[in-house]
């Protein structure tokens, strides 16, 4: 390719300044679970205003997505990269001492802005810089930064609530993310541009080339079944475990919800450590049916624990969860950004990217609106078991259409479409 080379460990720093993002995603995205009960009480409001207060971040992350991808091949990889760290700021800061409900969805909005940019900007980067024999642990640390920054999550909603008498504890709570948000913005300005970013700036005439190279049968394709299990993936509960991991804790009888909810980002952080270290050994592909195959077996058995009619003890569930949260994080999770990232031909990556990380941020804003609706009308025995039958899709897309892209170079994954 002609495409500048770095030293394996500079090429280590490089995914490591970009997988912060992932830090402050994980972090806005799974803070959220500690503040829900208090600003409902506080702000007095219903199902519906509930899912609009989770779920209006991911109105930003929709509109982050959208332009991400232009705003990546527009002005480069780094440069998006430091505009999603300062929305983060603005967010942190904003939410710290913002004075009603209106202006607290703004701030979540503008962090939710943040979170849809890094989730398409960071993963290129790594994906670009590299090596293809490490791509998928390189790019796996980007989700393994995710959930580093669940755990921090978790842990600050805990020790703010337990040590803290104010009642607007969620304040610090949601400001705390300014502390690795600084790191990220100083760090940003020590990484250089993508080389491949820089190699088709300089081929690139019009970006309208980009939108017609996706009509292309092959990589129109590759776009479409990117969207589809981006946004099926959604639907298989990661996020509504997440995002209500507390609530659901609570209502299966729990005396501590929020310590329940650390032992998940725990569990979700240690699994993607493994996932990290065997993914390009193991391959995309095996990950994913053993993974998925767990995830039915831990959801109809957690939905089954929610019937009314079984009385299972707390142990059963927490054990069901926790191994649902290890059979996702060891494979969808570890793998969708790194299949995304790498699907697409280097001159349409950015805009391809931004439609599927589009889908899954569509798919993540209805979990999210729809999670506390679904919990009641469909109860929570019947929300899970309608997770364990999405998984089914899921794996007959990645049967049928997605190849193992373990060891192949970006290139080699750009002719593969070509000749479907």
């Amino acid at each position: 390719m002609g495409q500048k080379t770095y030293s394996m460990g500079y090429i280590v720093f490089l995914s490591v300044v970009a997988a912060l993002g992932g830090i402050l995603f994980g972090y806005d995205t799974a803070v959220i679970s500690g503040t829900t009960e208090v600003v409902s009480g506080q702000f007095g409001l219903d199902e519906m205003a509930t899912g609009w207060y989770v779920g209006c971040a991911l109105i930003g992350s929709i509109v982050g997505v959208l332009v991400a991808g232009m705003l990546s091949d527009f002005l480069g990889r780094k440069k998006t990269m430091l505009i999603a760290a300062i929305m983060f700021s603005i967010s942190a800061i904003g939410c710290a001492v913002c004075k009603g409900f209106t202006d607290l969805v703004i701030y979540r909005i503008v962090g939710g802005f943040g979170i849809g940019v890094v989730s398409i900007v960071s993963p290129i980067y790594i994906s670009e810089v590299a090596p293809a024999d490490k791509r998928g642990t390189l790019v796996s640390m980007y989700q393994l930064a995710i959930t580093v920054g669940f755990l921090l999550a978790y842990l600050a909603n805990y020790l703010i609530m337990k040590g803290t008498t104010m009642a607007e504890y969620w304040r610090p709570m949601l400001g705390a993310e300014a502390i690795p948000d600084l790191l990220f913005l100083v760090l940003i300005f020590f990484i250089p541009e993508s080389p491949r970013w820089l190699e088709v700036r300089g081929q690139r005439k019009d970006n309208s080339e980009e939108w017609k190279a996706l009509k292309e049968p092959g990589i129109l394709l590759a776009v479409i079944v990117g969207s589809l299990i981006a946004i099926l993936g959604q639907f298989m509960g990661v996020n509504a475990v997440l995002y209500y991991g507390p609530t659901i804790f609570k209502d299966a009888g729990f005396e501590d919800p929020l310590f329940s909810t650390i032992l998940v980002g725990v569990v979700n952080m240690l699994t993607t450590v493994i996932a990290l270290l065997i993914i390009d050994k193991v391959g995309r592909k095996q990950l994913v049916w053993w993974g998925v195959g767990g995830m039915i077996v831990c959801l109809l058995m957690i939905g089954l624990y929610f019937l009314p009619s079984t009385h299972l003890p707390n142990w059963f569930m927490l054990t069901f969860f926790l191994l649902y949260v290890f059979c996702t994080a060891i494979s969808i999770s570890a793998v969708v950004f790194v299949l995304l990232s790498e699907m697409y031909p280097n001159r349409v990556r950015g805009l391809a990217m931004s439609i599927a990380g589009f889908a899954l941020w569509v798919g993540t804003y209805l979990i999210g609106q729809l999670t506390p609706w679904m919990l009641v009308n469909l109860t929570p025995a019947g929300t899970f078991f309608l997770f364990a039958f999405m998984c089914l899709p899921y794996l007959y897309i990645m049967w049928k259409y997605i190849p193992e892209t373990t060891g192949k170079t970006l290139e080699e994954i750009e002719s593969y479409w070509k000749n479907r």
